[in-house]
């Protein structure tokens, strides 16, 4: 069966294209780089915005458009950021949901808002662990322990 007859591999919203994608991703990172928590953190790893931006286009229409173009492992890239706090969480998804509601129709702002948030959700138990209970160690092949 051809990837496009698939229903897995569908756009999750016909409202969400390309073009979409990168104004959302040029939208946000704008207003990332422009807060005055999360500005600083971001412009400390990164010295070259396009390539970072081409790599979120990708990431987004891996996750939005089942077009499979993101290579990478985020959660991996993440672990390693000591200076990110569980709250920097929230005002990275505060400042998602105004660039999905500026450039997306409703119902595409909200998938990209849904995904959004289960993916900051992810990351926030993959770096700080449960609450309580600690972060998670990673042993051999990347299984929790």
């Amino acid at each position: 069966m051809p990837a496009t007859e698939n229903p897995r591999r569908r756009p999750m919203h016909p409202d969400i294209d390309e073009a979409v994608i990168e104004d959302l991703v040029r939208n946000f990172y704008g207003k990332i780089r422009d807060d005055d928590q999360l500005g600083p953190i971001f412009d400390s790893k990164i010295d070259d915005w396009e390539p970072h931006l081409r790599k979120m286009m990708d990431f987004w229409s891996s996750v939005t458009l089942m077009t499979g173009r993101f290579k990478g492992n985020p959660m991996m890239k993440h672990r390693v950021l000591t200076d990110v706090e569980p709250a920097h969480f929230d005002r990275w998804l505060a400042l998602f949901r105004e660039s999905a509601k500026a450039v997306a129709t409703p119902g595409a702002a909200d998938v990209f808002i849904g995904c959004a948030e289960r993916i900051a959700g992810s990351f926030k138990l993959g770096m700080f662990g449960v609450p309580g209970l600690g972060p998670i160690t990673w042993g051999p092949a990347g299984k929790a322990s």
